[in-house]
């Protein structure tokens, strides 16, 4: 058997590996709690195969293309000397890969037709489209300040704990005086930000920053920046709520 054939079908078998807890999990409790035969049991395999196969494909491309590439851009940038440039680029990458993320988009959607339903909001299309398009604004703003912040972080060696406690404080603090109806929606938004592209796309930078900057340890300094990713859209959502009195 030819190699790459070989290494192909050891990813596919470590994909089938990774997806293995989660089937046996629905397969005893559909045929042990509710005593059910799986409905189109055919297009389930099909279905469990597809899903392997592109999670291969996925952790494949990964390997060959946006870790390279974020780390390469990364010591571009450091080689460059420019901070200006530097952050420039953290906060265009955090922001053209938030605003364009599919979960988001079915976030936002959402919680445009929930404050319509909640009576915080007109029912009015226009409303609803004005008020999800707002909303994935400002997590996408967040998000690239976040990764502003967090490159910062990894140029100066601030130790990353202390930036966080204080963040969630902050949320903390403003959860307290924002409307109810967008506490879940701010606490949501910081989830759905990390997205398959953002993630692999981010670690990379950080960790060819911490890499190729003297004096930084890039399993100490290079990681981080999701948790930034994560942490600054529930603060900026909960802000956007108490601005516009939930709607």
């Amino acid at each position: 058997m030819e190699p790459f054939a070989r290494r192909f079908l050891g990813l596919v078998a470590a994909a089938l590996r990774d997806l293995a807890p989660i089937a046996l999990v629905i397969a005893v409790f559909q045929l042990a709690v509710l005593r059910q035969p799986f409905p189109n049991l055919e297009s389930v395999i099909i279905g469990v195969a597809f899903t392997a196969l592109g999670l291969t494909l996925f952790v494949r491309g990964l390997e060959m293309g946006l870790f390279p590439i974020g780390e390469a851009m990364a010591h571009a940038f450091a080689r460059k000397g420019s901070l200006v440039a530097l952050l420039t680029f953290a906060f265009a990458l955090g922001f053209g890969t938030t605003v364009a993320e599919p979960a988001l988009i079915a976030v936002a959607a959402e919680a445009a037709a929930a404050a319509a339903e909640g009576g915080v909001i007109s029912k009015e299309p226009e409303t609803l489209a004005t008020y999800a398009f707002n909303l994935r604004m400002t997590v996408a703003v967040s998000v690239g300040i976040a990764l502003v912040i967090g490159v910062f972080r990894i140029l100066k060696g601030w130790p990353i704990h202390y930036l966080i406690i204080a963040g969630y404080v902050a949320v903390v603090a403003l959860t307290a005086v924002a409307p109810p109806e967008i506490v879940g929606i701010a606490y949501d938004s910081g989830g759905v930000t990390t997205s398959t592209i953002t993630v692999p796309l981010v670690t990379a930078l950080g960790v060819g920053l911490a890499t190729v900057i003297r004096g930084r340890n890039p399993a100490i300094d290079g990681f981080g920046l999701i948790a930034f990713a994560s942490l600054t859209p529930m603060a900026f959502v909960l802000v956007f709520g108490i601005l516009t009195g939930g709607g």
